[in-house]
């Protein structure tokens, strides 16, 4: 997936492929440090082989998180 990424990337933006790739680094980056650990290391998953499966267990793991996060507000989620 990840090379797919680029290659849109280059292709929307007029970026090398390297500089894309970049840009793509800095953003994982970003967002591996502002999610948290279960989503971040999902993240990685899907990037390296694009599983479909993975991105399942992804969205599981992100419920469970907002509902952590929820019952800490005193509030469901999705409520």
């Amino acid at each position: 997936m990840m090379a797919e990424l680029v290659q849109k990337l280059s292709d929307k933006t007029g970026l090398s492929p390297e500089k894309s790739q970049e840009v793509i680094n800095v953003v994982v980056t970003h967002l591996k440090e502002r999610l948290p650990a279960p989503l971040s290391s999902g993240l990685d998953s899907i990037l390296a082989d694009g599983s479909a499966g993975n991105a399942g267990s992804l969205i599981d793991e992100a419920r469970a998180a907002a509902s952590e996060l929820s019952g800490m507000f005193g509030k469901k989620a999705g409520a």
